[in-house]
């Protein structure tokens, strides 16, 4: 049985939860068909993103990588390409950094193209009746670099074309906009369910 590398974020800013941390911690050790789950929780610290990830590629060999966090938005979003900047003006990582304009990986590509079908998750989602579309920003902050380090280890690995791996992001929870009526909101069941239904499409590819 394979495995599949699930990772969430740790809170930050004014956040108490997460939900991409929350549904990594409740999947961790799921089997389904053809892979086992191996769900980790991400520090979102400037410096550790990095490491973290290429440790836990290194330790798990995963055949297949998602790689979660949350952001503001109406629906899920299947991100298409990460870039090698870091840029944060608003928030802060949680160890206080504000990177400006910041190049992730010296000598490493613009750019990395998501190795997950995106198209096909997007509209695999929406089947289902979930809400969903494919994003081709994952912003300038700890979700795109995330993406952007999983996919630059794999392809400095030499494993970047037998291995799956993307980003997700997940939209707040009803409970982070009680105070905010014009923000956009999901319920913990219904995105854990999208990430379930992604899964299952993937170990089938």
């Amino acid at each position: 049985m394979e495995s599949l590398l699930l990772t969430g974020f740790e809170p930050f800013g004014d956040y108490k939860i997460n939900p991409s941390e929350i549904i990594a911690q409740e999947l961790d050790g799921k089997t389904f068909t053809k892979i086992k789950v191996i769900g980790k929780s991400i520090p979102l610290r400037y410096i550790e993103i990095q490491s973290t990830v290429i440790n836990l590629i290194s330790e798990i060999n995963p055949a297949i990588i998602i790689n979660m966090g949350q952001a503001p938005r109406s629906m899920i979003a299947i991100e298409r390409v990460a870039i090698n900047l870091a840029d944060v003006s608003k928030a802060a990582y949680s160890c206080g950094s504000k990177p400006d304009s910041e190049i992730l990986v010296k000598e490493g590509p613009t750019a990395y193209f998501s190795t997950l079908p995106v198209k096909q998750l997007a509209k695999h989602l929406q089947s289902n009746g979930i809400p969903s579309y494919v994003s081709n920003t994952a912003g300038t902050f700890g979700c795109n670099q995330i993406m952007y380090h999983s996919l630059n280890h794999l392809d400095t690995s030499s494993k970047i074309g037998s291995v799956l791996a993307g980003f997700i992001h997940l939209p707040l929870l009803p409970e982070q906009v009680v105070n905010s009526p014009q923000a956009s909101s999901m319920s913990l069941n219904l995105m854990k369910k999208a990430i379930i239904l992604v899964i299952e499409f993937l170990e089938m590819l």
